[in-house]
């Protein structure tokens, strides 16, 4: 097919009407193109007053290596093969246990399984079905399941955020996992929007499905199922060891993927002490702040706010700061909600939420700062973890100790004074808020750095300093504060661990976790390849 870019369309317009430009500018009649598909759709509201789509058109036509050779350069761009899903020829033995099934767990799980390598997931929380009822039950009530929460369980941390599909990694594996997701519900915008998303209300369900499909290709998923310990000969993984209804259990294995998320510190010092090499990683810490979700739509798209085809706008800003920091809004759910993000007994932290739709009153989106290594105040490789729980319990004091976040009116915040009313802005957090002063729950450095950030922001996007937007504290999971080093075969410095995702500091969202599922599982199938044919290479009576 032939790939013809920016492509002018007003917001009214339609596929068809995209296909007519491109008819006329390649000077063919409509007869000649078999068949055509939206591939790129971006909205350019850099002029408030000319707000209007730009596609990428894929179109399939007559005699197309005749009508490529009779254009000017950089008209249209012949499309290579589209990739497909890795296929290998493994060898039947040891099967490979997987530690966590977020995005990378998922992905790596499903790489394995069409490939027969049969699969034994390992999942510390609950299946989605039960952790979306789980996390409505903290939401509802306070009463948090350290095992399965927003943090732990199928689908990972973002099964239960906005679904974003975008990431700026450049791997051929992106298309892919969209193609899966798609395949397995998620609505097929997914596939050209330049920032797609499947909302949380689509995301469990999709999960669900390729669940199913692992299983149903020879692979086991165990819920409740938590990586508890290590067995190693000779620096060679042998068998991991993982608790179940409180029962010890063990899976003799060669090879384990660790996909365990960002979140489990406690994991993380098992594989520590059991010699898995780490080492400290840069992280960030910061708030969530909430608007009305009409006023970033006027500020993004002027007098087109309220156009139909456009829905509920985003933003992303960022900022280096005069002491060299950066301070920067990330995962921004328009038309969302703020959740509880606690997988920690007496300690709190915040995340963002939103459904398909985007259909809700406010806007909310993380605000937050660099944390370096040198702030730690340790060298241990898991003093990030330390620092971030001090940040997360002050937060859980200052709401009350019961899983009530605290929160303070931008206005307020920047004036240096307690809140102590709200106002216009609604906050969306349950189970329930306390107004508060977050310079007792934020250190220093991030208090003067959003102190300086806000005026900035505010000019970029007229209203981000609302003196009534709401501010919730603590937003300190954006990522992993550890790093667990793996050589080019992606194995850890015990052969046999393949650190993956998030957890290991390798990925940054479900795009990019999912990949990096991909990509190590494609090293593993690659080893046991190789190991396959070198025993075959030997003679039988040599063989152990």
């Amino acid at each position: 097919m032939l790939r013809i870019a920016n492509i002018k369309l007003p917001l009214s317009g339609t596929p068809e009407d995209a296909l007519q430009q491109i008819i006329k500018k390649l000077r063919i009649s409509r007869e000649t193109v078999l068949s055509f598909h939206i591939s790129k759709k971006s909205v350019d509201a850099r002029d408030k007053g000319d707000v209007h789509f730009v596609v990428s058109l894929d179109i399939k036509v007559k005699d197309e290596q005749k009508l490529l050779k009779s254009l000017k350069p950089g008209i249209a761009t012949l499309l290579p093969p589209a990739p497909s899903f890795p296929r290998a020829t493994a060898p039947n033995g040891m099967r490979p246990v997987i530690a966590g099934f977020g995005p990378g767990g998922l992905f790596a799980a499903l790489t394995l399984a069409r490939n027969g390598l049969k699969p034994i997931v390992l999942e510390r929380g609950e299946n989605v079905e039960n952790r979306a009822r789980t996390v409505d039950l903290f939401s509802s009530t306070g009463e948090l399941n350290t095992e399965s929460n927003i943090q732990f369980g199928e689908g990972g941390a973002g099964a239960f955020s906005d679904g974003k599909l975008t990431t700026g990694i450049k791997d051929k594996r992106c298309q892919l996992i969209l193609q899966e997701l798609f395949a397995h519900g998620a609505p097929e915008e997914i596939l050209y929007l330049a920032h797609p998303h499947i909302g949380t209300d689509k995301l469990p369900q999709v999960v669900a499905n390729i669940r199913k499909e692992i299983i149903e290709q020879g692979g086991e998923v165990h819920f409740g199922a938590r990586l508890s310990g290590i067995q190693v000969t000779k620096n060679q993984l042998t068998c991991v060891e993982y608790m179940q209804n409180g029962e010890k259990k063990e899976i003799a294995t060669d090879a384990l993927i660790v996909a365990i998320g960002h979140s489990a510190a406690d994991t993380q010092q098992m594989l520590y002490r059991s010699g898995v090499n780490m080492i400290q990683k840069p992280f960030s810490v910061g708030v969530r702040i909430e608007h009305p979700q009409s006023l970033i739509n006027q500020s993004q798209y002027g007098k087109a706010a309220r156009h139909p085809a456009l829905g509920a706008a985003e933003y992303h800003l960022s900022q280096k700061l005069k002491d060299g920091r950066g301070v920067y809004t990330f995962c921004m759910c328009p038309g969302g909600t703020v959740v509880p993000a606690a997988s920690r007994e007496n300690a709190l932290c915040v995340n963002g939420m939103s459904p398909f739709a985007r259909d809700g009153q406010n806007a909310n989106a993380a605000l937050l700062i660099d944390v370096r290594t040198e702030d730690f105040g340790d060298d241990h490789p898991l003093a990030g973890y330390v620092l971030q729980r001090m940040w997360e319990e002050k937060a859980f004091r200052a709401g009350g100790s019961n899983y009530h976040a605290p929160v303070q009116l931008c206005g307020d915040f920047l004036a240096g004074k307690e809140t102590k009313q709200l106002g216009s802005v609604t906050p969306t957090y349950r189970p329930g808020i306390t107004c508060a002063d977050l310079q007792a729950v934020l250190p220093s450095f991030a208090v003067n750095g959003l102190r300086e950030a806000l005026p900035v922001f505010d000019r970029r996007l007229k209203g981000f300093a609302l003196p009534d937007a709401v501010m919730t504290a603590v937003e300190s999971r954006s990522s992993c504060p550890v790093r667990l080093p793996r050589d080019e075969r992606f194995e850890s410095n015990i052969q046999g661990i393949f650190p993956c995702g998030e957890g290991a500091g390798y990925a940054g969202g479900i795009m990019s976790a999912a990949a990096d599922g991909m990509r190590v599982a494609e090293a593993l199938m690659k080893k046991s390849t190789e190991l396959f044919i070198i025993i075959e290479s030997i003679p039988v009576a040599y063989r152990l």
